[in-house]
């Protein structure tokens, strides 16, 4: 039996002292130092090990974080962790209060197409590993004009994805005697995308004195329809992963619920109870209906390639009834993600294993409304989600 953990951690704007990632956005080296200490400590109750990073503008800013995660950790393993010489060293509760360092682990990281230069930054993702990786980290922004294309009917209009607004970062680790391949992804936000007019600086819809709410709905639905577009290019190397019949985990920041259409298009369709009920496809009577037989194969079919939350199976089995990631203009919701395979599923025939517990780390979010604001402007404005999976021995696998 192998127990690991895998945890997604959206951290805001990550890059070094008194450098503009946007526009006069920079950090004094003292609102730095606080931010990476910040950033440490969750990091060390996160104790995970593997972490999708989101927001990342630089790779050494990340190593610094990590770095000093382990000086610390360490040192509290020193001073909290029975030596050698204690006979009360084995028990249980050490082992959970331990700090693994991250010493000899795998850092992936993959920056953004997109990234410009003084105020102008977009950022990346990376992926930490205790495990290690199989062959090389993929990173996925630029595409094919055929992969995310669609030319409607005559006046329904035509969309082509050529690149992604954030990359998909693409890794295999190595976990007990299994290979899982790990997506880490931050699909485009709910901000609205517009155009800037020939001869002008800034979009009209921007110009916040001279309002424009069609304009602005427009934007809306242009961004809507770049992270449904980006939630169904990961779809497809999701598919792709499943078929060649690999475990399969996401995570990341997906800019949108659960139950909305992107966060769909990532997980797939859940079937319905019964297709046996449902016109064919071809029918050519009211009672050409889909056979018994046609019902268990169009649902073993839907189920191969189905994602499952992270996040519903644990309220599901705890009786909880909410879970939040980010909190804005009073509203609290649950954005970051952790989808897994039916690999991962405890009743499925390709099991190998299952989630033992899920973990959210949500006590620093506000919605800017609080006394505590300034503090959560360098704290991330996302919690830390982690799911702790165990998985069997290759034996014990049916």
């Amino acid at each position: 039996m192998t127990n690991f953990t895998i945890a997604s951690f959206n951290v805001k704007n990550l890059i070094g002292e008194d450098k503009e990632y946007y526009k006069f956005q920079k950090y004094t080296p003292e609102e730095y130092a606080w931010k990476a200490d910040w950033l440490s400590e969750q990091l060390q109750t996160m104790n995970a090990d593997i972490v999708g990073f989101q927001e990342i503008f630089e790779e050494s800013a990340l190593r610094d974080v990590i770095a000093e995660a382990d000086a610390e950790g360490i040192e509290d393993n020193a001073a909290h962790i029975p030596d050698k010489t204690k006979r009360y060293r084995k028990r249980a509760i050490f082992r959970k209060l331990a700090y693994t360092p991250y010493t000899n682990a795998a850092l992936a990281f993959a920056p953004n197409l997109n990234d410009g230069g003084s105020g102008e930054r977009r950022p990346g993702l990376a992926i930490l590993s205790r495990f290690g990786f199989v062959g090389e980290p993929e990173v996925i922004q630029d595409l094919d004009e055929d992969q995310i294309k669609w030319t409607g009917k005559s006046q329904e209009g035509s969309y082509v994805l050529k690149r992604l607004s954030r990359p998909i970062l693409k890794v295999r680790v190595p976990v007990g005697d299994a290979v899982v391949t790990i997506f880490n992804c931050h699909l485009k936000s709910k901000l609205g995308e517009y155009d800037v007019p020939e001869g002008a600086e800034v979009p009209a819809e921007a110009v916040l004195t001279e309002y424009d709410p069609v304009g602005r709905a427009m934007g809306a639905m242009r961004a809507s329809m770049r992270r449904m577009a980006e939630a169904c290019m990961l779809r497809r190397l999701i598919v792709e992963e499943l078929h060649a019949g690999n475990p399969v985990m996401v995570m990341g920041d997906f800019n949108d619920g659960e139950h909305a259409v992107s966060s769909e298009i990532i997980s797939g369709e859940a079937p319905f109870k019964n297709y046996s009920w449902m016109l064919r496809h071809d029918a050519k009577a009211s009672n050409d209906r889909y056979s018994k037989e046609q019902n268990i194969q169009i649902t073993e079919d839907i189920e191969r390639v189905r994602l499952h939350s992270a996040e519903k199976q644990f309220v599901r089995k705890s009786a909880r009834d909410m879970v939040f990631t980010a909190a804005f203009g009073g509203n609290f919701e649950s954005i970051d993600q952790i989808y897994m395979s039916h690999h991962f599923m405890a009743d499925t025939p390709n099991s190998i294993g299952e989630m033992e517990y899920f973990s959210v780390l949500n006590d620093h979010l506000t919605d800017g409304s609080h006394p505590e604001a300034p503090y959560n402007k360098l704290a991330s404005d996302h919690g830390q989600i982690i799911a702790h999976m165990r998985l069997n021995d290759r034996n014990k696998r049916g």
